[in-house]
């Protein structure tokens, strides 16, 4: 059995984890070794929901991965780390190839989806269900965020780059709050918020302005009692129906989310605890 069969069965058997979701989640932890191997922590770190997840302990499965550089690099290309991560796979016992997604409007971030060859042809979503891994990379973040290093042991043992817990949180409070809805409200956002709050982090306050400035809402968060007012109109437009049907297919017991709904969620949002704004330099 190749090693990359090797790591899904194990995922598998620690986890009650559904087929698909377990080689989705090996694929994504062959891609930070991959990206390990070639050097990318030394400008970028790791962030969002699959950070959560696979550094933190978060339970729910996460599909993209999301990185952020340190500082705007204008001759920064994440071609260059390809093959990093297609050697990664091949010692895996896996090829894969990775296909540059270009947006036709500009755009400070940069996707590529990896996937196995065979299905090197399918960029999205068909009938069947082909497995594959969205990489967004910020070229040009928001600033005042901290990092630290987290080490990962399977495929094998590197140091990945990831954004402080606090500057994770900024970027989870921002999304619940900022992102624009389309279809329906993404529960995942929800989910996350959750944990932060039942963990009792500390939410960089400094940060989320940045990302609030960053946003172009207008949605001021510079204080508690702000932060506050904020999350109450947020709430008050939530379709928590939407929301638990969006975060559902992600966890392995859907029952924790029976408790949602405005109320609830205008309850904990109180227990959220804040890093206060840094001063000026």
């Amino acid at each position: 059995m190749i090693l990359f069969d090797k790591m899904v069965e194990a995922l598998k058997s620690q986890s009650n984890v559904a087929n698909d979701n377990a080689v989705h989640e090996v694929m994504q932890q062959i891609a930070l070794a991959g990206l390990a191997r070639g050097g990318f922590f030394e400008k970028a770190a790791f962030y969002g929901g699959t950070c959560l997840h696979l550094l933190f302990g978060m339970e729910r499965f996460s599909e993209d991965m999301d990185f952020s550089l340190l500082a705007p690099d204008p001759r920064f290309r994440f071609e260059d780390y390809f093959p990093a991560i297609v050697q990664e796979f091949k010692l895996a016992g896996k090829d894969v190839e990775i296909k540059m997604k270009r947006k036709g409007m500009p755009s400070a971030i940069e996707s590529a989806f990896l996937k196995e060859s065979s299905d090197v042809f399918d960029i999205g979503f068909t009938t069947e269900k082909r497995l594959k891994v969205k990489i967004e990379v910020d070229t040009d973040p928001p600033p005042k965020f901290s990092t630290i290093e987290k080490t990962i042991m399977s495929p094998r043992s590197c140091w990945v780059r990831s954004y402080d817990l606090p500057g994770l949180y900024a970027g989870k409070v921002s999304a619940a709050l900022f992102r624009k809805w389309k279809n329906r409200v993404k529960g995942r956002d929800w989910y996350d918020l959750e944990w932060y709050i039942r963990n009792g982090v500390e939410l960089d306050l400094t940060h989320l302005v940045e990302r609030a400035a960053e946003s172009g809402t207008g949605i001021d968060v510079s204080s508690h009692e702000a932060l506050m007012k904020a999350f109450d109109e947020r709430i008050d437009t939530l379709d928590f129906e939407s929301a638990k049907d969006d975060v559902r297919p992600y966890l392995n017991d859907s029952a924790a989310l029976d408790i949602w709904n405005a109320r609830y969620f205008k309850d904990i949002v109180r227990k959220i605890k804040i890093v206060e704004l840094k001063p000026a330099v």
